[in-house]
């Protein structure tokens, strides 16, 4: 017996010494798959914040860099790539301060504001309503738009809708039509306001339930004939309370969904660095990410109590790490670079809405283009891709599929004494009958084993793709724009109903089975 124990022990100690940690195994369900995965889960933000519009998207159209009226050619090839379902704006924060109609007409004419939010730097209004719906008519995205009720009127609200969406004769759509567009967008989602509980404008949420109802009435009618899916501004973090005060005093036919918004922070006073990060502070940016479970299973709970036939999406419109701005650059503009950590806590978050998929059904990364967990950079006319959009590409396979529920059960990542689930997964099949699995090993130490039984499911191809790098603190720059970005995978196996692959420390892997 005691040959049996040392042999065992030199066994788990050589794999440790390899980095190999004991046994994952994951058990997918396809019996009870019925929920769809739908594709504005993988939604993106954009506000008019440093250079996420201005010097981002739109670079003006006497600019020498290739664009589509002001907007970068580059950005909409990359973003139609990724399959981008819907693009919030124009804010965050911006929104209950933007008045629509200073971003519409000749552009000589549109008065200047100052951006009281984002470093106090003075905008010509030059990127509007008509700039930001016909590049999303490019990019093949749904616009979501957030409106002004910290500063704003309902009278302003009701008359962008009619702006946007009125097909016959009215006075907004014939001042669209004089401003060169005569059919309407037809813009279906709607926010109604933007963090009522801070900048929003610091309400109670009973007074900002009152508010929701009178802004959701008079930009719709009773029966929402208009089809518009108007959006709540919702909790931060876990702020149930605020979830419960909505549900329990907006009638539920006014109510298309409920935000909530979470970012993967240390300490909003002492963030950290984006890239000379300490394992101890990626260990606590993974605790973060991971916290948004909990933070969706519980806002769940509370609205399945009023909802229990779930008709009312939960919004999760801005999520992502969130650290201290690059050296040198404008603290308003919050630019921060991209790296491995980013990668992972983009997969974790997309399984995790992936495995919600019956309550959360849209969400918004914070952001798109230089701003916070961007999956875009640019430099003047250079542009690169980071890690998360890799990511966010390597799973748009999940979009519109049938979620197939599934059983993890497996190592733990151990730093300090803590400890956080080193695998994640979700798995979907899409509509050819294919079956996607995103796998992620947020361990930056020990690759793991996972041994993945897919039931009764009939495969004959498997292949695989994934996205790692030697260094957690890795990232893509100007100067080498490829250093980290997909590649084929071989290290899996399928033994008749058993997948087994090793995925490499803090790594996303997308299985496809035919």
């Amino acid at each position: 017996m005691k040959k049996k124990c040392a042999l065992l022990l030199l066994v788990l100690v050589a794999a440790s010494k390899l980095g190999l940690a004991q046994q994952n195994t994951i058990a997918i369900n396809s019996a009870t798959a019925k929920v769809t995965i739908s594709k504005n889960i993988y939604g993106h933000f954009a506000e008019h914040l440093g250079h996420c519009i201005y010097d981002g998207f739109y670079v003006g159209d006497t600019s020498k860099i290739p664009n589509t009226n002001g907007v970068r050619n580059d950005i909409i090839d990359a973003l139609k790539k990724l399959k981008i379902p819907n693009l919030r704006w124009p804010g965050g924060c911006f929104a209950d301060t933007y008045h629509w109609k200073d971003g519409i007409g000749p552009k000589d004419k549109r008065p200047a504001m100052v951006n009281k939010w984002w470093g106090g730097v003075t905008e010509d209004n030059s990127f509007g309503t008509h700039d930001f719906l016909n590049m999303c008519e490019l990019l093949g995205a749904e616009p979501y738009l957030s409106g002004n009720v910290g500063s704003g009127t309902v009278q302003e609200l009701a008359d962008w809708v009619q702006y946007t969406n009125f097909k016959g004769k009215s006075p907004m759509s014939d001042l669209r039509t004089q401003n060169g567009r005569t059919e309407p967008w037809k813009v279906k989602l709607w926010g109604i306001g933007n963090e009522a509980w801070g900048c929003g404008g610091n309400m109670k949420p009973e007074y900002y339930a009152d508010e929701y109802r009178k802004y959701a009435t008079f930009i719709s009618d009773w029966e929402n004939s208009g089809g518009l899916l108007r959006i709540a501004s919702g909790a931060s973090d876990a702020d149930y309370n605020w979830t419960e005060t909505l549900m329990k005093n907006i009638p539920l036919n006014m109510l298309g969904g409920v935000a909530m918004h979470h970012y993967s922070v240390l300490d909003w006073n002492k963030k950290g660095p984006a890239i000379e990060f300490s394992e101890e502070q990626y260990f606590g940016i993974m605790k973060q990410a991971l916290l948004m479970d909990e933070l969706v299973t519980k806002h769940a709970a509370v609205m399945d109590k009023y909802d229990p036939a779930k008709k009312i999406a939960l919004v999760v419109d801005e999520w992502g790490g969130w650290y201290d701005v690059e050296k040198g650059t404008n603290p308003g503009f919050l630019y921060q670079q991209n790296t491995i950590r980013d990668a992972m806590i983009a997969g974790v978050t997309l399984n995790i809405f992936n495995n919600h998929a019956d309550r959360v059904r849209i969400a918004n990364l914070a952001q798109c283009v230089n701003v916070l967990q961007a999956v875009i950079l640019t430099n003047k006319e250079k542009m690169i891709l980071t890690p998360t959009y890799h990511v966010m590409e390597m799973y748009n396979v999940h979009q519109n599929a049938t979620l197939l529920p599934l059983t993890v059960t497996g190592n733990d990542y151990t730093f300090n004494g803590q400890k956080l689930p080193a695998v994640s997964a979700s798995a979907s099949k899409d509509s050819t009958g294919a079956i996607h699995i995103s796998l992620v090993n947020i361990d930056p130490a020990h690759a793991q084993k996972i041994d993945v039984n897919i039931g009764d499911e009939k495969v004959k191809t498997v292949a695989a793709k994934v996205l790692t790098s030697k260094k957690l603190q890795d990232y893509n720059s100007f100067t080498e724009p490829d250093k980290i970005k997909p590649v084929v995978f071989k290290d899996l196996a399928l033994n008749k109903n058993i997948l087994s692959i090793t995925v490499p420390p803090t790594s996303v892997i997308v299985v496809t089975l035919k």
